[in-house]
This record gives C-alpha cells, structure tokens and sequence, in this order.
C-alpha cells in the first residue's frame, strides 16, 4: 500500500483535524448584541392594558415627553416598563422626572383597576410637586367619526 491517500506529510488529501471557531463565536456574539438591545423593548411592550373609552379623547401635544405610570388589573404600578411596589412609587417618579414642575404625568389604568389605584399615583404625583397630571382613555368610535 504505497499509494495509500492518507501519508504522512502532505499529499493531494489530507485529513482535516481541526475546525474553525471563529465564524460561529462571531455570530453568537451578534445574536447576544442583539437580544440585550431588544429585550427591554419586550419587556415593555408586555404589559396588556384595556384603557377606558372617552367620547371626548384630545390628542396632547406637550413640549416635555410624559413620563407614563401603568396600573394594571391587579393593581401594580409600573414605572418605564418596571413594576414599583406602591410605597416605592413617589421616590421612584422623583428620580425619574426631568422637569417636576413642567413634565406631564399620564396614567394609563386598565378600565377594571379599582380606582383607589389609581388615586394612589395621583397622591404620589402631588407629593412629589407634579403640576400636570393626566388620564388617558381610548377614543370610542363616535368620537373619531365627528373629526
């Protein structure tokens, strides 16, 4: 067997013992990259809320971007996505507010939240000074038809 493919030392075929890492490290890395910027955008977009209808709804348009307080059904607020434990609240919407006096604050609350809930916020938003405070509601169909 002197013409066997497999001599030592070269030859036109040879046994490749070895595999390149580098490719598939590369795009594990990406695939990371990419789920850290996606998941607080998840996380936020989770929460499922069923706002109240208003036949008067307006469109705001503020100078300031509002910082939005979610309560949900069971009646947990959430501040930028994350849930805040109610004696929490007032100093978490104080770190959070860019500009007390002039910064709106919306309430979105699910339309089956009790509504001492949502009084709750509003203490917390007066406590901290807030002088805008608002609820929003979902337009009803009678409302958009008149426009």
């Amino acid at each position: 067997m002197s013409g066997s493919i497999f001599k030592p030392g070269g030859g036109k075929y040879r046994i490749m013992a070895e595999i390149n890492m580098i490719p598939f490290i590369d795009v594990s890395l990406v695939l990371l990259i990419i789920f850290m910027i996606m998941t607080p955008f998840l996380v936020r977009s989770q929460l499922k809320l069923i706002l109240p209808k208003s036949k008067s709804a307006e469109e705001d348009v503020q100078r300031h971007q509002p910082l939005k307080v979610q309560v949900d059904k069971q009646g947990t607020a959430y501040l930028d996505g994350q849930p805040v434990a109610a004696d929490l609240l007032e100093a978490r919407l104080r770190q959070s507010m860019v500009d007390i006096k002039n910064q709106p604050i919306v309430i979105e609350a699910d339309k089956d939240v009790p509504f001492q809930f949502v009084v709750s916020v509003m203490d917390a938003a007066k406590a901290i000074g807030a002088s805008k405070l608002a609820v929003s509601v979902k337009k009803t169909g009678d409302a958009a038809r008149r426009k």
